[in-house]
């Protein structure tokens, strides 16, 4: 199993970065409920993004429960040398994970390694990186993560830049490979992001920030539609 089995033609990923982590696994049944089946995972060392977030003994908490929804969980490494946090990250219930190309001296090297541990794997990249650096970085991966925040905290505004710059990864890559964007999704932006290449697009505040998180989703994916 991997990433062409788990994308139903695009994904919304609930990004639970943004959950009432007092709530954390109510939230995830509710959303599971409603459909979601691919959860993205934040993981901030402190170092790479300001903020620590959630680490493996929370992964560990809630992945019984979203696999046997049949679902899986997308981890986003913000962290320093992601080739530390592979094993734990796999031990703890991750399907798969994503490592900041700024972050990976070798990209071909994490990408191996998350290979042998049996983990799908993609590559991420800032605001601030070349689109042809993230597209040479990503080759050999499952998926390119075109960053529309700065990574670090949940609820920023999406970078109106950021479009173009799907667009052009879309067109770089190979057809193999996923294009995913993460940071200032809504209701309202989420359909010209899909629109310019984007397969999976993680959703934070505009699915845990809204009282019925169900309805929320179900918007969400109204608007790829």
């Amino acid at each position: 199993m991997g990433w062409r089995d788990w994308v139903r033609t695009a994904e919304i990923e609930p990004s639970l970065y943004a959950a009432d982590f007092a709530r954390l696994g109510e939230e995830v049944e509710h959303l599971l409920n409603a459909g979601a089946r691919v959860f993205h995972f934040d993981v901030g060392d402190g170092h790479f993004v300001e903020p620590i977030t959630m680490g493996p003994v929370v992964l560990k908490s809630i992945a019984p429960m979203i696999h046997r929804a049949g679902g899986v969980i997308d981890c986003h490494l913000m962290v320093d040398n992601p080739d530390h946090h592979l094993q734990q990250i796999r031990d703890a219930g991750g399907d798969s994970v994503t490592f900041h190309v700024e972050a990976s001296a070798e990209p071909w090297n994490t990408i191996r390694r998350a290979r042998d541990l049996d983990l799908g794997v993609g590559v991420a990249f800032n605001p601030e990186t070349e689109v042809e650096v993230a597209v040479e970085a990503s080759l050999g991966a499952d998926l390119a993560l075109c960053m529309s925040i700065h990574p670090g905290y949940s609820g920023q505004e999406f970078l109106p830049d950021t479009l173009w710059r799907i667009r052009r990864l879309r067109q770089e890559l190979p057809s193999s490979l996923f294009v995913q964007v993460d940071g200032g999704i809504t209701a309202e932006n989420a359909a010209d992001v899909r629109k310019v290449g984007a397969d999976l697009i993680v959703a934070g505040s505009a699915i845990f920030g809204m009282e019925d998180l169900p309805r929320a989703y179900k918007r969400l994916v109204k608007a790829l539609e």
